[in-house]
């Protein structure tokens, strides 16, 4: 099938560094990581509670008048 080994990786990377400058790359590189972060925490349905309230969650932690 398709495998990328190292004489293509190497390729890639030169070809990267030519577009968008060694600079460039923590920033891309971090981007990137955090991308991957997001979606795995939206495929796990997870999203570090800033999403909406559980139901209820308002009457229990709300003061009563």
């Amino acid at each position: 099938m398709f495998g990328l080994r190292t004489p293509e990786l190497l390729l890639i990377l030169a070809i990267v560094v030519i577009l968008f400058g060694a600079n460039k790359l923590p920033q891309i590189g971090a981007g990137i990581g955090q991308s991957i972060r997001g979606f795995k925490r939206a495929m796990e349905g997870t999203d570090g509670g800033q999403g909406p309230e559980k139901p209820g969650a308002s009457e229990r932690t709300a003061p009563r008048a």
